[in-house]
């Protein structure tokens, strides 16, 4: 089994990060998350990881899902002078106000995971790093079509449309179906699951049910990540209709996830490297405290994890 510093490393010269030496004098960076699901947590865990590896100290603030809190933990941020900032944003809409309340102090500014809205904007000391939404939910959806054979009707749970993610990985799904391979797929539904295990589970038992009244069909179900992905599956064990062979397909590649896949359960997962992304984060930050150069885009890329791959991934987890 690799170790996590190891994977870190690998996944960042992947990214065309470079590792950094440990710092002379300790930086502070405050660290603005949105909450702590089972995907960010390993982000969490990226970012302490590799601020203890370069002798900088992180400064924890978990906004727990609302906009107004994290609004306000980054300007306590601002008001400390901390050395840099990281920030997973609540809603990419509202990152128009972070980046001009950071850029006004002189603080560097590092977005995470999510690509904030006034990315063509941002000011020279901000940086995201990330992967690219684009492949995302391609690479699922084509693996998808494959499994289905380019037919059947499916089920899309979508994250919270106020991130860029959801709204990307949604019209990924529609436009790989919009292909002549995949044009006889169609489909059936799209629900608002917001990343929720329990939710997308509460909203596979209502469509189970209006499917088994109507008489309609459902081949697959392609979710905007694992939590809900999973929770679609306890759905189906739970209401007797699952079977080996039903296609469920999820992004992020968490360790939950892979168990499943490993168990014959999930089908298609894409890994999106969250402590490669926090990792990065924080090495990208220390470059720009020290006025060094940093893409305005740093891509963690993504990667396509069915069974027959699984075994790679369990390794680095």
């Amino acid at each position: 089994m690799l170790c996590m510093r190891s994977v870190l490393a690998g996944a960042l010269v992947a990214a065309g990060i470079l590792l950094m030496p440990l710092s002379v004098h300790a930086q502070k960076i405050g660290f603005a998350l949105s909450e702590q699901d089972a995907f960010l947590s390993l982000l969490r865990d990226g970012v302490t990881e590799a601020a203890k590896a370069t002798g900088a100290s992180v400064q924890l603030e978990d906004a727990k899902g609302s906009k107004m809190v994290q609004l306000d933990q980054i300007r306590q941020l601002v008001a400390q002078r901390v050395d840099a900032i990281v920030v997973v944003p609540v809603d990419t809409e509202a990152t128009r106000v972070i980046t001009q309340m950071v850029s006004q102090a002189r603080i560097p500014l590092v977005y995470v995971n999510r690509k904030p809205i006034d990315f063509e904007q941002l000011p020279p000391d901000v940086a995201v790093v990330a992967s690219d939404e684009k492949v995302s939910g391609t690479l699922q959806t084509e693996e998808v079509c494959r499994l289905l054979k380019g037919r059947g009707q499916i089920v899309v749970l979508m994250g919270s449309l106020s991130n860029e993610a959801a709204r990307t990985r949604t019209q990924d799904i529609e436009d790989v179906l919009a292909r002549s391979a995949c044009s006889g797929i169609r489909i059936l539904d799209k629900r608002l699951g917001g990343w929720s295990r329990e939710r997308a589970r509460l909203i596979m038992f209502n469509l189970m049910a209006s499917a088994a009244h109507t008489g309609k069909r459902i081949d697959a179900i392609v979710a905007n990540n694992d939590e809900m992905a999973l929770g679609a599956i306890e759905a189906l064990k739970a209401n007797r209709v699952w079977t080996p062979d039903f296609v469920v397909a999820g992004i992020d590649a968490t360790p939950d996830a892979l168990a499943s896949m490993k168990a014959g359960e999930l089908k298609v997962s894409v890994r999106q490297h969250a402590a490669g992304q926090g990792a990065g984060a924080v090495h990208t930050a220390l470059r720009l405290i020290r006025k060094q150069s940093v893409p305005r885009f740093v891509d963690v890329p993504f990667e396509l994890v069915t069974p027959s791959n699984l075994h790679k991934f369990l390794a680095q987890n």
